[in-house]
């Protein structure tokens, strides 16, 4: 499986966004209790939200669909549904019948009374069994590299080594031996130090945190000296938790709390290069890279769409399906950033590092600097609802050759 790491909150687990408002501070990496879902249906029609003023904001929303289809349509997919008492075919049907929904043209009131009529609804417990998620933000970045080393290109990122053990599931199993004894594959520091990984190198970069940030994205664009832009993208990790190096450098009073962002990590570290390898490989989680071609791709292997795709724990939310998001998010205005409510359908496309519980949501910005600063300023609690259609409405709604058919 391609488990993305990304932003995972713009290395900001835990940690508050200058300038922004601060959530209570709530234990969103709570953990469910065995054999608990992440979803309940609502029963009471006066807990379901309104969609209209999503419905009226339905840009690229078709194109993301179409995404989770053609995943869906891979027989790989059926061997994670069914999720709760949704069917793999439920989802499918699901997808098409809202796609069918967009292509008649329906919009604001007359969308969501539709939605409404059509589709089950079922909201998150969140991280409080109470419905609060905590929605953060995650980009891909654009950076300057090279495909060999070079004087300045000197950092690199490493495609994923011969002896990395994977499960049937895509996990981390661990490091095959000579001797084909499995063990625990070494920690970032470890790998770095040995030099373990030598000929292994992908691409280089200029910057030791450049590289860094892309580990943590899981994806990035790199730059070369003509022009051309190479994408990489996440092969699979070392196996370990993801650390957070924001606590690491707050408690080491290198940076306040209220100025943390990435901004500011940064400039920091471009001040003090030789500090870069002291705090990252305070993060034991190493990601391995591979090429890839096109767009920027989540951990179901197809392309993520700016707002339209979120990233979610795999282990508790259903892969691919439609979901409606009603939080905070930031949007740039020239120079300056501001935080407006929004309300809003997504699909779930990828996961996360320390995307690991029902209280947790990374919502995708899109590529280069614009999205990054939005994604470093994405940090608000909100509620997160996915929708289904109704067996009644279930056969009848099915599109015709749309990607994904059965």
């Amino acid at each position: 499986m391609r488990n993305r790491i990304l932003l995972i909150a713009i290395f900001i687990t835990y940690t508050f966004i200058s300038g922004c408002h601060k959530p209570q501070r709530l234990q969103y990496d709570r953990q469910l209790a065995p054999g608990e879902l992440a979803l309940r249906k609502i029963t009471n029609p006066a807990e379901i939200p309104d969609f209209t003023e999503a419905c009226y904001n339905v840009a690229d929303l078709s194109k993301a669909i179409d995404n989770s289809l053609n995943y869906l349509g891979k027989p790989s997919s059926q061997k994670f549904f069914p999720y709760g008492d949704i069917a793999h075919k439920q989802a499918v049907d699901s997808l098409k019948a809202f796609r069918k929904l967009l292509d008649s043209g329906l919009r604001g009131s007359q969308l969501n009374n539709a939605i409404q009529q059509q589709f089950d609804v079922y909201e998150s417990v969140g991280c409080d069994d109470k419905g609060t998620v905590l929605f953060t933000g995650y980009y891909t970045p654009i950076f300057d590299g090279s495909l060999v080393a070079t004087e300045r290109f000197r950092y690199p990122l490493y495609s994923q080594p011969e002896d990395l053990v994977k499960g049937p599931g895509g996990e981390i199993i661990g490091r095959r031996g000579a001797d084909g004894q499995i063990t625990t594959y070494p920690p970032r520091a470890e790998i770095e130090k040995s030099n373990m990984l030598a000929g292994k190198e992908l691409i280089w970069f200029g910057d030791p945190f450049e590289a860094y940030i892309a580990q943590v994205q899981g994806s990035a664009k790199v730059r070369m000296s003509d022009g051309k832009l190479v994408t990489v993208g996440y092969a699979a990790t070392n196996g370990h938790e993801y650390h957070s190096i924001s606590e690491e450098l707050v408690n080491d009073g290198k940076i306040s709390r209220d100025q943390l962002s990435l901004s500011a990590m940064i400039d920091y570290f471009k001040k003090n290069a030789n500090l870069v390898s002291e705090y990252t490989q305070r993060n034991p989680r190493f990601v391995f890279f591979r090429k890839d071609e096109g767009p920027p791709r989540g951990s179901l292997n197809e392309p993520v769409t700016p707002i339209r795709s979120i990233a979610t724990d795999k282990l508790v939310y259903p892969r691919a399906c439609l979901a409606y998001l009603a939080t905070t998010l930031p949007r740039a205005v020239g120079e300056g950033v501001f935080h407006d409510p929004y309300s809003g359908f997504a699909l779930d496309q990828d996961t996360g590092g320390a995307i690991r519980a029902p209280g947790r949501c990374d919502v995708y910005m899109g590529e280069g600097d614009t999205a990054g600063k939005l994604a470093g300023q994405t940090y608000r609690e909100g509620r997160l609802y996915y929708l289904f259609v109704k067996p009644t409405y279930q056969d009848s709604s099915l599109s015709q050759g749309l990607p994904g058919k059965q």
